[in-house]
């Protein structure tokens, strides 16, 4: 400390008389660190994309990797693809998107419920969610071959089976996540809160819905993150092996069979917008339902 000011991370930041730090000051300069940080998180990557983009369309790109456009069609090329067959691009994407969003809700329901079964039985609980993350070692071109077979009888609908054993193959990758993250967030409880509930002669309902429940809203979060990407990644997938001809994991497969690396390549960035927008979506709706949460 200097001249009554205290040098810090932030900055120098002022003392007064009675030796206490201007905290007006230093929550403002905090602000602007952590506005900063957040611009600079977007700016690289965004610069990175550009300049790749730019390497790509000048063939730079193509010199690098040692290939030609055929395979690797240029970016204004893809563009105008997608521009070409907007009415199939968007059929195909709303088949993926019920397929991903269905499996994601059946999912984190599903994993929601164990994670409660877990925690109201503790001498089995843990061990059963780590059995039960076992299931995430299993590959997805494993499970969706088998859940084609065994849906076959399900309905005389190609449709309505191929939609269900793919919802059913995105519910069973987006469970494992959500038990885990819901187990650790009604366990791993803030210190004495338990304690102190119990003080207050709380029942097991009132400590469930006033202290488990809230505690474990960040945790839901964390096993969305994970899952949103999982669900749109075993989506694709499990289109590779469905029994009906659509969606755009599909679409990919039947491009490149048939030589039309072009129209694989729109396909694939439609693939990547829907798990880019699903994503922020999910960013957006947890900045909003916990805001202010993290930081106390």
């Amino acid at each position: 400390m200097e001249n009554g000011y205290l040098n810090t991370e932030a900055g120098p930041l002022k003392i007064n008389a009675a030796g206490e730090v201007s905290t007006k000051k230093a929550r403002a300069r905090k602000k602007a660190g952590l506005n900063k940080d957040a611009v600079m998180t977007v700016l690289y990557p965004v610069l990175f994309g550009i300049l790749v983009l730019v390497l790509w369309q000048t063939q730079v790109l193509h010199k690098i990797l040692g290939t030609d456009t055929f395979t690797l069609p240029l970016p204004g090329r893809i563009i105008n693809i997608i521009f070409e067959n907007v009415p199939a691009i968007l059929k195909n994407v709303q088949a993926t998107v019920i397929v991903a969003v269905g499996g994601l809700l059946l999912g984190s329901v599903l994993g929601y419920f164990l994670g409660i079964v877990a925690m109201a039985f503790p001498k089995w609980g843990s061990g059963g969610i780590s059995i039960a993350s076992a299931f995430t070692a299993v590959p997805i071109v494993a499970i969706a071959p088998i859940l084609n077979n065994l849906t076959k009888d399900l309905s005389d609908d190609p449709h309505i089976r191929s939609m269900l054993a793919k919802t059913l193959v995105v519910m069973i990758t987006c469970t494992v996540s959500m038990s885990i993250n819901a187990y650790r967030g009604f366990t791993e409880l803030k210190p004495f809160s338990l304690d102190l509930m119990k003080s207050y002669a709380a029942s097991k309902t009132t400590i469930f819905l006033k202290l488990r429940v809230p505690n474990s809203l960040p945790y839901i979060f964390t096993a969305l993150r994970v899952s949103v990407p999982a669900s749109i990644i075993s989506a694709l997938v499990s289109e590779y092996f469905a029994e009906f001809i659509i969606g755009v994991g599909r679409q990919i497969r039947e491009s490149i069979v048939l030589a039309q690396y072009a129209t694989a390549w729109a396909y694939i960035l439609v693939a990547c917008a829907i798990g880019i927008l699903m994503y922020a979506i999910l960013l957006i709706a947890e900045g909003v339902i916990l805001k202010g949460r993290r930081h106390r």
